[in-house]
């Protein structure tokens, strides 16, 4: 962050205001901070709306505040997400400011279930920032999944590619400078969310186009804001050990915002979304035939080789 930014950040920290709305103080107590994330990136909470006991009384649509027993409350909730009702976690919402590599948003905009105001690289200048992974996460295609990473590149086949990533980007974004005329900007033009909104004096390329030059490391921003069943979906699909690095790291770090923000609720999506397992009729048949003790097979089971080895995976057995 510049000084410029940490300034805004401490001053909209420093604000207190009176409310009869709901709210949380572990929230509160890192509202508008900077959560980093990768090298350049970070998360932050900028608004929410709602708690545990907004969703007790949209699901019992109450006047009050949900029960006086926190067991009781936390007990619905746990009913509510096992059972799948989902209606009443729609009714909180939260909004995230994200800074994360161009790639990334890529990933992330598939959630479709949000709302999504992204910096403009028409009206603004890009800064000089762009993710170069650490060489532990640099790794080859894996021989079994199309769209995943295998073993880990050598160092020095690791150096090679963070120096080639490097080269190119800074490359790429002098010749985005000279294309809308700027020449060679300093420090203090090139970097800041206050630098970048500088007009350009210099007659140049528009920048819509000239952006197009930049490769998908680099950095942009968004405001994202959505309700908490479409957040823990998000987090169930992203949050996961399959998903790709660096999207997860974002999806963990708001994972911890997420148990600040709604701990009943956190545990609940834990113990039954993170931590459950669904079973489809054929699998659920195959676990009772073992409870029976009957053998069964992957050719009586009605299974295909992959949802089998899944399944043996799952009850920690070999498949």
């Amino acid at each position: 962050m510049t000084p410029e930014q940490q300034a805004e950040i401490d001053a909209l920290r420093a604000q207190n205001f009176v409310t009869r709305r709901a709210t949380v103080p572990a929230l509160e107590e890192i509202l508008y901070d900077v959560i980093p994330v990768l090298d350049h990136g970070f998360v932050r909470v900028i608004d929410y709306m709602g708690d545990d006991a907004a969703v007790v009384q949209a699901a019992r649509v109450s006047y009050g505040k949900g029960t006086k027993k926190v067991r009781e409350d936390a007990g619905l909730i746990a009913y509510l997400m096992r059972h799948r009702h989902s209606t009443p976690f729609e009714m909180c919402e939260i909004k995230f400011h994200v800074k994360l590599p161009i790639f990334v948003a890529r990933q992330w905009i598939r959630h479709r279930t949000a709302n999504v105001n992204e910096y403009s690289a028409r009206y603004s200048l890009l800064d000089r920032e762009f993710y170069i992974p650490k060489p532990e996460h640099l790794a080859a295609q894996s021989a079994s999944n199309r769209q995943g990473r295998g073993d880990v590149l050598p160092p020095d086949q690791a150096e090679k590619v963070m120096k080639l990533l490097r080269e190119d980007a800074e490359r790429n974004y002098d010749h985005y400078l000279e294309m809308l005329g700027t020449g060679e900007a300093g420090p203090e033009e090139d970097r800041g969310l206050a630098a970048a909104a500088q007009d350009v004096s210099v007659t140049g390329l528009a920048r819509e186009l000239a952006r197009m030059n930049l490769s998908l490391n680099f950095y942009t921003q968004w405001y994202w804001k959505t309700d908490l069943h479409n957040f823990m979906h998000f987090l169930s699909l992203r949050a996961d050990p399959h998903a790709q690095y660096e999207i997860r790291v974002y999806a963990e770090a708001m994972a911890d915002v997420l148990k600040r923000w709604v701990p009943a609720t956190y545990d609940a999506f834990s113990n039954y979304r993170q931590g459950g397992v669904l079973l489809s009729a054929k699998a659920l048949a195959v676990v009772k035939s073992m409870i029976d003790g009957a053998p069964l097979s992957r050719e009586d089971s009605g299974l295909s080789v992959r949802e089998w080895k899944e399944v043996m995976a799952t009850l920690g057995r070999e498949a």
